[in-house]
């Protein structure tokens, strides 16, 4: 399945793709927002597709007020229903009161503790029972990404992966933003190329790895949170 779908989307544009995938999975696709400007490019991408996709974000409880800003201006511009997934209650209520609100800083052990409360659990729920899974991944985003690729099976979670805007560059990001008018977080202006939640996210400097600023405290260069894993 995966290198047939390969084969059908070579040469294709995201659009198209998306178009695509409408075609052959229609309401089993489901896609993943977290708001920053690959995902919006996708947003609007599905928008002008008609797609019957699901769309869904992971709301941590921690992120921005930038990111709240955000998804009130897609919510308006786009008018496609945003679901929330939300972490276990009776987790995040163990995590505080044994370790306090930001245990995150004392190890990657601690940190991958509350991703996985925050993010990897409530993404099990959100995409379970699909068959595709869209994001808005770019191979340039950082190493571990250069290594996967446009069509993937994701075994952790059995769904096929698919990222339609997977060759494009960051300058074709933004020019697609300026020229479609798409929303995107005031963050992305003020040096955050990457944003998650508000604790683990910092603005990056000149010269600086485009993740840099995501658990900056962390001596790793392919920091990732879980949620996208290759292992090739």
């Amino acid at each position: 399945m995966i290198e047939k779908i390969k084969h059908d989307i070579e040469g294709l544009g995201a659009l198209d793709i998306i178009r695509y995938i409408e075609q052959k999975f229609g309401a089993t696709a489901v896609f993943s927002t977290s708001f920053g400007i690959e995902d919006q490019v996708v947003t609007h991408l599905l928008a002008e597709a008609d797609s019957k996709a699901s769309i869904f974000t992971l709301e941590t409880g921690r992120l921005f007020p930038e990111t709240y800003y955000v998804w009130n201006r897609t919510l308006e511009k786009y008018k496609l229903p945003i679901k929330a997934y939300y972490p276990n209650t009776q987790a995040v209520e163990n995590l505080l009161s044994t370790k306090g609100p930001s245990s995150f800083y004392e190890s990657v052990a601690n940190r991958k503790e509350c991703c996985y409360i925050r993010k990897i659990e409530p993404l099990h729920r959100a995409i379970n029972g699909f068959e595709v899974w869209i994001t808005g991944i770019r191979a340039e985003q950082s190493a571990n990404r250069e290594g996967m690729s446009a069509v993937e099976w994701d075994a952790a979670n059995n769904i096929i992966k698919i990222h339609p805007i997977f060759d494009w560059t960051l300058a074709e990001v933004e020019l697609f933003l300026k020229n479609n008018s798409v929303p995107y977080n005031p963050l992305h202006d003020k040096g955050f190329p990457s944003i998650g939640c508000q604790p683990c996210t910092r603005a990056v400097q000149p010269g600086e790895d485009f993740r840099a600023g995501r658990w900056w405290w962390e001596d790793t260069s392919k920091k990732e949170c879980g949620l996208h894993i290759t292992t090739k």
